[in-house]
C-alpha cells in the first residue's frame, strides 16, 4: 500500500475527531435536515463532501506538482501546515462557544436539488476550507514512498468518507442533535477545548518529526 501506515493511522483518528467537533459544514447539514427531512440533510452532505472533493483534487495536483519541482517545498508546506493546525488550535480553545445562534430556525422547506446545491456552494467557495485541505493533508503524505498523487488520493477519499458518514447521521437526525446542540453549550466548550488541544499536539508533533 502505497501511504505510510503511522501516518495512515494518525489521520484517519485525527480526521474522525475533526469530524465529530461540531463546525460550519455540521451545522449546515443540520439546519438542512431540520428544514428539509433526512433527504435533505443527507443531499446537503453529498453536495459538501462533493465540494470537499474538488478541494482535495486541486491541492493534490498542484502540491504533487511542486514537490516534484522543489523537493524543498514539501517541508516548507509541512511546516507552514503544522503552524496553521495549532492556530486551528487556538481559536478553537479560545472560542467563547457563543455562536449557537448559527444554528439554522425550523421553519419552511427545503427541496433535495437546493440542498444539494447549497452545501456544494457552501464549501466550495469557503476560503478556509482550501487552506485547511492544503494544511491538513501534505501532514500525512511521506514522499519517499513515492507516488505522491496515489497518496493525496486514499487519504482524499477517507476523508470524504467519514464526513460522509458523521454529517450524513447529523442530517438524518436532526431533529434530535439539532435539541442536543442547543441545550448543551458547556458540552460544546468541552468538546472546544478537547479538539484545540489535539490540534495543537498534532501540530506540535508533526513539526518537529520526520
Amino acid at each position: 500500500m502505497p501511504v505510510n501506515q503511522h501516518l495512515l493511522a494518525l489521520f484517519t483518528v485525527t480526521t474522525i475527531i475533526a469530524m465529530i467537533t461540531p463546525g460550519p459544514d455540521m451545522l449546515f447539514v443540520l439546519g438542512c435536515g431540520m428544514r428539509g427531512g433526512p433527504r435533505a440533510g443527507l443531499l446537503a452532505t453529498a453536495g459538501v463532501a462533493t465540494s470537499e472533493a474538488v478541494h482535495v483534487a486541486v491541492a493534490a495536483a498542484g502540491l504533487a506538482a511542486l514537490f516534484a519541482a522543489v523537493p524543498v517545498a514539501f517541508t516548507v508546506v509541512r511546516i507552514a501546515g503544522a503552524a496553521y493546525l495549532i492556530y486551528l488550535g487556538v481559536q478553537a480553545i479560545r472560542r467563547r462557544g457563543d455562536d449557537q445562534g448559527g444554528l439554522p430556525v425550523l421553519g419552511g422547506g427545503m427541496s433535495g436539488r437546493r440542498a444539494y446545491l447549497n452545501g456544494l456552494l457552501t464549501n466550495l467557495l469557503n476560503p478556509k476550507m482550501v487552506t485547511f485541505t492544503i494544511a491538513f493533508l501534505p501532514q500525512f503524505i511521506d514522499p519517499g514512498l513515492g507516488h505522491v498523487w496515489v497518496q493525496f488520493a486514499i487519504l482524499g477519499a477517507i476523508m470524504i468518507a467519514l464526513e460522509f458518514v458523521v454529517d450524513g447521521a447529523v442530517g438524518v437526525l436532526a431533529g434530535r442533535i439539532g435539541g442536543w446542540l442547543r441545550r448543551r453549550h458547556a458540552a460544546r466548550r468541552r468538546i472546544d477545548i478537547a479538539t484545540g488541544g489535539i490540534f495543537i499536539g498534532l501540530g506540535v508533533r508533526l513539526a518537529v518529526e520526520r
